[in-house]
């Protein structure tokens, strides 16, 4: 009996790129912070931490750029934590002033209201926040937010592993097919590749269907259990996202037919001419059905929101076009290279071509993307999106270094094989000598070592399989003795573990506020003009009748010119006329002060003052000196920040 071939090892080089895969990926999303969007807010009427005197029928909301809002996504509270909006939310003046009111029912009482509102920026990420103002005067409010922001938590998480799914998928299925197209036409038959672009395609499948029952909860409720709500589901189709998604599993439907007449009818092709014709209309159709899906990532994100978005939604397609042909088919090479016994020389020489030119797209277009995102130095050095994009830059840099390397391997692999071929040439002119007899230690298939064939068929078909097995085998340590393809082995390795990386930073960074909306908004946000100070602070004289509580207001609450009251009350919540009422402001990092206020008073338990000067802002220490008798006085501080 003929010795069966060695079994291969579990563990291949191919599972440890998988767990760095999800390694990278768990720990980029993990610790990520939910996602900051395009869009923010830069006031509102009544503005935040305002005091008005008369209750508004409105709240009027505005941002730095469209967003959309569903009927539920303002919430007016009142003191107690009950709603007091009504109606639809409306667009108001014009449709670029990005203003959204809401009205509010009538007859509201005295006290402070706190407004929860959430929105969906253009380039389809979720922002949300809350603020408060007062009418009359502020008040003690049971109104509890939860701390969750849009697009946190578990259902966060899941949506960014969907997102890096999707985004890895995309370029295995588009760059693995370009590579057989492209460089290894012959690769259509290996079964290594053919598996490769299926499961490329089955996930992009899978991660989008996941985005689209995850958008719902993942821009609204943030619930785990929404999922299946069919009626979110429905509102999310109604959405541009919604709409970038369904088109997406349309085009892989599209996609699904390409690769079945790739691995299908064009491998099975001999005819040179019929080759050719069916390589031209894959190359066509192929290059169309990959721009579709690449698009729809283009309209829903960061290229469809801000300045030249006629320029950046194309450029944003070649941009991604480019990441998987040369990504996706450097994975594929990998995998042809420790699968497949057979890869030419060629294909690795025209795939190291196909890099070249999909680099010069990536470095033309990221410069554009970077200035039309960053626009400033500044913005590069000094926000999240600046920072991701330095990374970035860096991991790219260090492929390209790697992909030099692999490029010096490849032009000793065409070496090795042309002297490879050079050989078995001349073994096949020995051959032919010997007048047709089979080389010496060669078996004919089917046939024992004393040349004779078994009479039983399936003893036959088995030593065909166990010396097809050895010959696999030798074959195997001819190729893995090669140190030219041991060598590109190791180099595209070490490429496709930087790709993994690559791809993770450019997930999360497309979900980041670009660097120029950071700087813009900052810039054109108001400068905050009512922010009043609300402290409570417990006192205690010690003496008879001595305990209460003060309330200090200080408004609005900013560097420059401030109108102060102070309020006090017994401990069962009546007026407490004290004889006297100091207060003092420090601001002992800088040194200033203590600068003492002596308020008027106005009403039993209630003093004011006007013109509190407040020279900078910091961290200010406030000091209330209170006195109940001619004896006992108490002074109780705390700090704070004005300004």
């Amino acid at each position: 009996m003929l010795p069966t071939a060695p079994r291969p090892r579990t563990r291949s080089p191919l599972v440890h790129l998988l767990l760095l895969f999800v390694a990278v990926t768990g720990a980029l999303l993990a610790g990520a912070a939910p996602a900051s969007a395009h869009a923010a807010l830069t006031g509102s009427d009544p503005g935040q931490g305002s005091v008005v005197q008369q209750a508004p029928d409105k709240v009027t909301l505005h941002f730095t750029e469209n967003v959309a809002m569903s009927a539920d996504s303002v919430r007016v509270l009142d003191p107690k934590g009950k709603r007091v909006d009504k109606g639809e939310i409306k667009e108001v003046g014009g449709a670029k002033s990005a203003s959204y009111e809401k009205q509010l029912v009538a007859g509201l009482p005295d006290g402070t209201f706190t407004v929860a509102w959430k929105a969906v920026s253009t380039d389809s990420h979720p922002v949300s926040g809350a603020f408060s103002f007062s009418i009359g005067a502020p008040s003690d409010t049971t109104v509890q937010l939860s701390g969750q922001e849009a697009g946190g938590g578990v259902v966060g998480v899941l949506y960014g592993f969907a997102r890096y799914v999707s985004y890895a998928a995309f370029t295995l299925m588009a760059g693995g097919a370009a590579f057989v197209l492209i460089c290894w036409p012959k690769g259509a038959t290996a079964r290594p590749l053919q598996r490769l672009v299926a499961y490329g395609w089955v996930a992009l499948t899978a991660a989008t269907l996941a985005l689209l029952m995850l958008r719902g909860p993942y821009t609204d409720s943030g619930k785990l259990s929404d999922v299946f709500d069919l009626a979110q589901i429905s509102e999310v189709l109604q959405t541009k996202t919604g709409a970038a998604l369904v088109s997406r599993l349309l085009l892989l439907a599209a996609a699904a037919l390409f690769i079945a007449v790739l691995f299908g009818a064009y491998a099975k092709r001999e005819d040179e001419k019929e080759k050719r014709d069916l390589t031209f209309g894959l190359a066509i159709g192929g290059t169309v059905v990959a721009a579709g899906i690449a698009s729809t990532w283009a309209l829903a994100e960061h290229a469809s929101s801000g300045i030249q978005t006629g320029i950046a939604m194309p450029v944003d397609v070649l941009h991604l076009l480019a990441v998987a042909a040369w990504l996706g088919g450097l994975t594929a090479l990998l995998m042809a290279l420790y699968r497949v016994p057979s890869l030419e020389a060629s294909a690795a020489r025209r795939f190291s071509s196909l890099a070249f030119w999909s680099v010069v797209v990536l470095a033309a277009t990221g410069l554009y993307q970077s200035w039309r995102q960053v626009g400033s130095w500044s913005a590069l050095t000094g926000t999240s999106y600046g920072q991701l994009l330095l990374v970035k830059i860096g991991l790219v840099a260090v492929l390209l270094g790697v992909g030099w390397i692999s490029r010096r391997w490849t032009a000793g692999l065409a070496e090795t094989v042309v002297s490879e071929s050079a050989k078995a040439g001349e073994q096949r002119t020995t051959v032919g000598v010997g007048a047709g007899k089979p080389a010496a230690g060669k078996t004919p298939a089917g046939k024992t070592p004393t040349g004779k064939t078994p009479k039983n068929p399936k003893r036959a078909a088995q030593l065909a399989r166990q010396q097809a097995a050895v010959a696999a085998a030798r074959e195997k340590r001819l190729r893995d003795a090669d140190p030219s393809r041991a060598g590109l082995r190791r180099s595209v390795l070490a490429e496709a573990g930087v790709a993994v990386v690559l791809l993770a930073v450019t997930t999360v960074l497309t979900s980041t506020e670009p660097g120029r909306t950071v700087e813009q908004s900052e810039q054109s946000a108001p400068v905050a003009a009512n922010q009043p100070l609300d402290v409570t602070l417990p006192f205690d004289t010690k003496g008879e009748d001595g305990k209460g509580n003060l309330r200090i207001d200080l408004t609005p609450g900013r560097t420059g010119a401030n109108e102060l009251h102070v309020w006090a009350t017994r401990p069962n919540g009546k007026p407490f006329d004290l004889p006297e009422v100091k207060v003092a402001f420090t601001l002992e990092a800088k040194d200033i002060g203590p600068l003492p206020v002596t308020p008027d008073r106005i009403v039993t338990g209630h003093w004011s003052s006007t013109g509190v000067q407040i020279p900078m802002g910091g961290e200010w220490e406030i000091a209330v000196t209170v006195r109940t008798s001619d004896i006992d006085q108490v002074t109780v501080r705390k700090n704070v920040k004005i300004g």
